[in-house]
């Protein structure tokens, strides 16, 4: 045993037992291609009920933005009935193993129309509350499963070091030691769901990393959670997203692979391998990260997920790159359209002896492992399970959940003369891009892959201006998002705009998600990959700097112009992470970060008001000036940890 092993629980002993007998008799009865079935999963554009049966699949997933029908949950389950039934027509050349369906469910399953959407990460790690996290992962259960769905690929356990990195929304801080308290316990919410603390432990379980180690039964009121990307992908040079993490291994250990730790141990089901790099070898293709650090050290039980098209970039022949990912340690492979390629090219491997039969049954033995432990072969089809088409889907007791959400993620970063809390009284001018706009208060990984803009596509839930209006009756919504003129001018409003009170601006950054996201020079960064719209290895930055002001300077004019003409401005940040913006808070009285709040743009008015003070602390350094290096801020505006209270002292 090493530091990274425990004993198996004694509890858990039969458990396993009874499971890992389930698991090899299956397996004997198995030929090559049905194997190979298991460990490829096609995304849902690209295989059809018939194809998953007549070849075996394991698994499908839905790429961002690709959904069935009118979004709806029941749209859901009737698509996802109709794979599992075709997975479990048994005959004599097929075996009844049921599909495990997966979704990017990353902060709630924001991937259906009408869901309840959490605040992205770093507005979690802001909030500092655990048990708060645990609850959230309960939630996003529930609305997954309400979908017919069994997988998420969540939680994300980047620790990211640069906020140039389009990802960084998706980290709960740049300290792994945030990222590892909430670990746990978010692994422990999906999983368990409604039904309460369970034995054993498919990670850190024990069995030195050969998967017969003790299982965690996940009960039909769970999900299969993900932990992701293993592993570095928070700390790219420049923060590149799909770039190389340059560390050496004490520092990979401490910064990356330790919020895994309390992951395993709460039996995370699966993990995700990171399309990054360490040192200049991809992790999609490094046996010793993911068989000698993950499964070996680690006991890392259950299987290991490749990443969208994550093989490609491994070799120019098809087979050759399935098998430098498969002999890594990668048990199931994200093959989203090259899904036939992969299966014939795999077979080809083997048969050539390049990948031994022992590596296959390995992987199939864990991917039937999990799906045994989680009970998918004891579940009715999707159609007929408790849980699914729930009227719990987007209901006020999630949302409730949510808008406690927001309302710890809010940073106060400035109070100047007490200007907050707002008086409900008082004649308050609403405007900025973000005030009346759900879609970017949810940012990336919501509705479709980038996000979404405007209120429509958002079904249910507040905008900012919403959850002001309802409290504030004197409020006004100024000019749809635009209130004054490139000079500043107002031209014919100019006396009413006077005669306000106070005004809240609300500005930030539009949707994006990965790539899309990044800050840095455009142009071709990782040749090999394809799954994003810009073609081969060419990605399309968000922009080239942090500074608000270049980003989107109509942010700074609005600020400027109320502000000149006397009105105390409160401005409230929409973002994905720390952005430049000292030219805007030094003409604001308050100024917010109000991170990527979700659907409940009610919770920012909770706070605003006063109704509740502000508990939030940064989650990462605000830079005052150029980032540059490792990320690191050329000058510190705050440190992390900081944030106010109404009353003016720090949280």
């Amino acid at each position: 045993m090493n530091r990274f092993t425990s004993a198996r629980p004694a509890s858990a002993t039969g458990v396993a037992s009874n499971v890992e007998e389930r698991v090899q008799a299956l397996l004997a009865r198995m030929t090559l291609d049905q194997k190979i079935g298991q460990m490829t999963q096609p995304e849902r554009l690209h295989v059809t009920p018939d194809e998953v049966k007549r070849h075996h699949i394991g698994s499908v997933l839905s790429g961002g933005g690709s959904c069935p029908g009118d979004n709806r949950p029941a749209d859901w389950v009737a698509m996802n009935d109709a794979y599992w039934a075709a997975s479990m027509e048994e005959d004599a050349d097929h075996l009844a193993i049921p599909v495990l369906y997966g979704v990017d469910a990353i902060h709630g399953n924001a991937n259906v129309r009408g869901a309840t959407v959490f605040p992205h990460n770093i507005g979690l790690g802001a909030a500092r509350d655990p048990g708060l996290i645990e609850r959230i992962g309960r939630v996003t259960a529930r609305e997954v499963r309400a979908a017919g769905v069994d997988w998420t690929f969540a939680p994300t356990l980047a620790v990211a070091q640069d906020p140039r990195w389009g990802r960084t929304y998706e980290s709960y801080s740049e300290d792994p030691g945030v990222v590892g308290e909430y670990a746990g316990r978010i692994v422990r919410g999906l999983q368990e769901g409604d039904g309460g603390r369970l034995d054993g432990g498919m990670g850190r379980g024990g069995g030195g990393g050969d998967g017969s180690g003790p299982v965690r039964p996940v009960v039909p009121e769970g999900v299969v959670a993900c932990a992701k990307h293993w592993v570095g992908d928070g700390g790219t040079r420049n923060g590149v997203d799909q770039g190389d993490t340059v560390v050496d291994e004490a520092e990979l250990r401490r910064a990356h692979v330790a919020p895994y730790v309390p992951a395993l141990e709460a039996g995370v089901l699966t993990v995700m391998v990171s399309l990054s790099s360490w040192n200049g070898e991809q992790c999609h293709a490094h046996r010793y990260l993911i068989e000698d650090v993950l499964k070996g050290e680690m006991g890392f039980g259950g299987f290991v997920l490749s990443d969208w098209n994550g093989v490609d970039p491994l070799a120019d022949d098809y087979g050759e790159a399935a098998a430098a990912a498969v002999n890594a340690g990668i048990d199931m492979v994200m093959v989203p359209e090259r899904w036939r390629e992969f299966i014939a090219g795999l077979r080809e491997q083997v048969e050539r002896g390049v990948v031994p039969v022992e590596r296959i049954d390995d992987a199939v033995a864990r991917i039937l492992r999990v799906k045994f432990a989680c009970g998918m072969f004891e579940r009715p089809r999707p159609a007929a399970r408790r849980g699914s088409n729930s009227n719990g889907f987007g209901s006020r007791e999630h949302r409730e959940v949510a808008r406690e959400a927001v309302r710890k993620s809010l940073v106060l970063l400035k109070n100047e003369g007490g200007v907050l809390p707002l008086d409900r009284g008082a004649r308050i001018l609403v405007t900025g891009p973000a005030a009346h706009d759900r879609g970017r208060q949810c940012g990336g990984f919501t509705v479709e892959w980038q996000g979404v803009t405007g209120n429509e596509a958002i079904a249910g839930g507040t905008s900012i201006w919403e959850g002001i209006r309802a409290v504030a009756p004197g409020a006004v919504l100024w000019g749809g998002g635009a209130s004054c003129d490139e000079n500043g001018a107002f031209g014919n409003a100019e006396d009413a705009v006077r005669t306000f009170d106070a005004a809240v601006v609300v500005v930030g950054e539009r949707p994006y998600a990965e790539g899309m996201g990044d800050i840095r020079e455009p142009g071709p960064v990782r040749p090999g990959t394809n799954h994003l719209p810009a073609g081969p290895g060419v990605l399309q930055p968000y922009g080239r700097t942090l500074e608000l002001a270049a980003l989107h300077p109509g942010a700074l004019r609005t600020v400027r112009a109320l502000a000149e003409r006397g009105i105390p401005v409160v401005t409230v940040l929409v973002s994905g992470r720390p952005l430049v913006v000292n030219a805007e808070m030094a003409a604001s009285s308050a100024f917010v970060a109000a991170w990527l709040p979700g659907s409940e743009g009610a919770g920012v008015a909770d706070v605003l008001f006063g109704d509740h003070d502000f508990v939030g602390r940064l989650p990462m350094v605000w830079p005052g000036g150029v980032v540059s290096g490792r990320g690191r801020a050329g000058e510190v505006l705050f440190p992390r940890g900081y944030g106010l209270r109404l009353l003016g002292s720090e949280v």
